[in-house]
C-alpha cells in the first residue's frame, strides 16, 4: 500500500470512530518516554539535592550557622560558643592542672563521655551526675551571659573604652599569629585545630573583641571602687589573722615510731607500743629545750644538739591553721611567751616574738621592658654562653636610647607612659603605661626591687636596670599605701567586684537548643 493509500485510510476510519492503531502506539510510546524522563529528571533532582546536603555538611555551613545558644533574645552560632567553651576549658587545665587527674578528667577523651567524679563535684559545685561537658559548657553560656550584660551596661552608660582594649586585641592576634607561623600552619588552620572545625577567623576576631571590651570594662570597674579609711580600719579590725604578721621560733621534734623490714625484706609496721614509746620520747625531748631555753640556752644551738630535732624561724610569717599557727596567732599571746605543742605525732617548742602590722609604704613605678633575645642557639649548643652577653647588651643598648628618646622629650611622667605603651615587652604593664602600683619589699626580682626601695630614691627618678627577663627602662612615681591596707583594700575590692560579677547576669535567660549545641565541643 503506498503512503498516501495509507494516509487516506487513516483518515476514514479516524472519521468513522475506528481508533487509529499506529497513532495510538506512537502516542502511548511518547507517554511512556515522557514518565520515563520524568522520573530520571526526579532522581537526577533527588541526588543532586543529597549531593549538596552531604557538601554542605561536610563544609560545616549548618553548624556555623545553627543557633546553638540564646541569651535574652541574642542569639549565638554553634563557632560563637565554642570560642568560649574551648577557651573555658584550655583555661581550666592552665589553673588546676595539679588537681585534673585528681578529679577525674582525662584530657585524651571526649568531655560529653566522662561523668564528673565525686571528687569534682564537691570541688566544682555542679550536680551529681554531670559530665565534663555539661560543666564546661554551663560555664560557657554563664560567660557569655556575663559578656553580654556587661557589654549593653556599657553601651548605656556611654562608657568610653580605653587603648587598653586595642592593645590587648592587637596583642593576642600578633600572639597568634607569631603562633601558627611558627607551627607551619595558617591562622585559620591554627585556630580550627584550637576551637574546632567551625572556627572563622571573621568569628573568633568578633569574639576577642568582645572580651577586650568586657575586660576594659570591669576593669574600670574595678579600679573604680574607693573605700574610706574608716572602712578598711573596720574591715582589718573583723579579721585581724588575714593581715597581721608574727615573728617566731619554733623547733619540730618528730615522734612517730619507724618502720623496720624482716628477714624477707618486708616491711614491718611499728607496734603500739613502738609508737607510744617514740612519741613519749619526742615529747621528753620538746619539754627538756622547753626548760633550757627557759633557763637562758640559744633555741637554735640547743635543738641543733638534740636528736632528731629541727629549728626554725620567721620574722613575717602569714596566718596559719596548724595547732602550732593557732597557738601563736592567738589573740591572747605576748612577746616572749613560749610552751610545747602536740600536734599529731609532732611535738613542737614554740616562742612568739610579736605580732604587727605591715606599715611600710609600698611604692608605684612605671618600667618598659626590653626583653632579652632568644637567640639563635639553645643552652646545649656549642657558643650558646658567648652569645647570651650580646644579646643581653643589645637589650641594654635599646633601653638606654628609649630613655634618651624619653629625656629628649616632654620628660614628664605621662610621656613615660605612652613610651611605655608603644615599646614594653610586658603584657602585664602595655595597657597601663607599664605603671605597677603598690610594689611591696620582696615582690619583684631583686635588681628591679632593690632600684625601687633604696631609700635615696625620689619621684620622677629614671635608670636601666637588667634582669634575667632583660633590661628595664625604669620610673619611679612614689610611696603608696602602706601594705596592711593594700591587703585589706584588695580584700574589700575583691569581694565588691565579684558579687557585682555575679549579680551581672542574674536574671538572663538562657535558652539552649540541642541541634546547634550538637556542633560545640
Amino acid at each position: 500500500m503506498s503512503a498516501s493509500r495509507e494516509k487516506q485510510l487513516r483518515q476514514e476510519l479516524a472519521a468513522s470512530g475506528v481508533p487509529d492503531t499506529k497513532a495510538e502506539l506512537a502516542k502511548e510510546q511518547a507517554r511512556k518516554e515522557k514518565r520515563s524522563n520524568t522520573l530520571y529528571i526526579t532522581v537526577a533532582v533527588v541526588f543532586l539535592l543529597a549531593l549538596v546536603a552531604s557538601v554542605v555538611w561536610r563544609s560545616n555551613v549548618i553548624g556555623k550557622n545553627a543557633t546553638a545558644v540564646t541569651i535574652d533574645g541574642e542569639k549565638y552560632s554553634a563557632a560563637e560558643v565554642n570560642f568560649y567553651y574551648w577557651n573555658g576549658y584550655n583555661n581550666f587545665l592552665n589553673n588546676y592542672s595539679y588537681l585534673v587527674s585528681y578529679m577525674g578528667l582525662n584530657t585524651a577523651a571526649s568531655p560529653e563521655s566522662q561523668v564528673m567524679n565525686e571528687t569534682a563535684v564537691d570541688m566544682l559545685g555542679v550536680e551529681e551526675g554531670s559530665t565534663w561537658y555539661d560543666y564546661f559548657t554551663d560555664q560557657a553560656h554563664q560567660q557569655m551571659a556575663v559578656i553580654q550584660v556587661a557589654l549593653d551596661k556599657a553601651e548605656a552608660e556611654g562608657y568610653t573604652y580605653t587603648d587598653a582594649v586595642q592593645t590587648q586585641y592587637d596583642g593576642t592576634m600578633e600572639s597568634l599569629n607569631t603562633t601558627a607561623s611558627a607551627n607551619g600552619a595558617t591562622l585559620k588552620t591554627y585556630l580550627q585545630n584550637a576551637y574546632g572545625p567551625l572556627m572563622t577567623e571573621k568569628v573568633f576576631t568578633e569574639q576577642l573583641m568582645r572580651v577586650s571590651k568586657y575586660s576594659d570594662y570591669i576593669n574600670s570597674y574595678y579600679t573604680g571602687l574607693e573605700f574610706s579609711e574608716a572602712e578598711i580600719e573596720a574591715a582589718y579590725a573583723a579579721d585581724t589573722n588575714s593581715y597581721d604578721r608574727i615573728s617566731y621560733q619554733s623547733v619540730s621534734v618528730p615522734g612517730a615510731a619507724a618502720s623496720t623490714k624482716d628477714a624477707d625484706g618486708n616491711t614491718v609496721e611499728p607496734t603500739e607500743e613502738e609508737s607510744a614509746a617514740a612519741l613519749a620520747k619526742a615529747k621528753a625531748t620538746a619539754e627538756k629545750l622547753l626548760a633550757d631555753y627557759k633557763a637562758g640556752g640559744d633555741l637554735k644551738a640547743l635543738a641543733e644538739a638534740a636528736e632528731g630535732a629541727n629549728y626554725s624561724s620567721n620574722d613575717e610569717s602569714s596566718y596559719f591553721s596548724s595547732d602550732l599557727g593557732l597557738w601563736l596567732f592567738d589573740e591572747a599571746r605576748k612577746a616572749g611567751d613560749c610552751t610545747v605543742i602536740e600536734s599529731g605525732t609532732t611535738y613542737y617548742v614554740a616562742v612568739f616574738g610579736e605580732r604587727f602590722r605591715m606599715e611600710e609604704p609600698t611604692q608605684d613605678v612605671r618600667h618598659i621592658l626590653i626583653a632579652t633575645a632568644a637567640g639563635e642557639l639553645t643552652s646545649e649548643d656549642e657558643g650558646y654562653e658567648a652569645e647570651q652577653p650580646q644579646l643581653k647588651a643589645d637589650a641594654k643598648a635599646k633601653a638606654d636610647a628609649l630613655l634618651t628618646e624619653w629625656k629628649a622629650g616632654e620628660a614628664t611622667e605621662e610621656s613615660f607612659a605612652a613610651l611605655a605603651t608603644a615599646n614594653t615587652e610586658d603584657p602585664g604593664s602595655a595597657a597601663t603605661g607599664g605603671l605597677y602600683e603598690y610594689v611591696y619589699e620582696g615582690q619583684m626580682v631583686a635588681e628591679f626591687n632593690d632600684w625601687c626601695f633604696d631609700p635615696a630614691r625620689k619621684s620622677g627618678d629614671t635608670g636601666v636596670v637588667e634582669t634575667s627577663y632583660g633590661a628595664h627602662v625604669m620610673y619611679y612615681v612614689g610611696e603608696n599605701m602602706p601594705l596592711w591596707q593594700v591587703e585589706v583594700d584588695s580584700a574589700l575590692r575583691a569581694d565588691a567586684y565579684n558579687e557585682w560579677l555575679t549579680t551581672l547576669p542574674a536574671d538572663c535567660t538562657i535558652t539552649a537548643d540541642d541541634f546547634g549545641m550538637g556542633f560545640v565541643g
